[in-house]
């Protein structure tokens, strides 16, 4: 027993980047409606931008889980 619960503790500090990855993209939010309500037909060039950030924010988060369900699992 004592193995699943190193387990499941080594799971869920694998799952702790996550919260760094939601002020991030809290952050990445609100710059972006911050600068689109301050220039709007500055929009196409930011977007492109915004999105290349978020995803690449957001795949930080599923590698984390990645690893955390590797742990659990294997």
């Amino acid at each position: 027993m004592e193995v699943e619960a190193a387990k499941l503790i080594a799971a869920a500090i694998a799952l702790l980047p996550i919260f760094g990855v939601a002020l991030g993209l809290g952050s990445i939010f609100s710059s972006y409606n911050e600068a689109i309500g301050r220039n709007p037909s500055s929009a196409e060039i930011l977007e492109k931008k915004f999105f290349i950030s978020f995803a690449l924010t957001e795949a930080l988060a599923i590698f984390a889980l990645g690893v955390s369900l590797v742990i659990l699992f294997l």
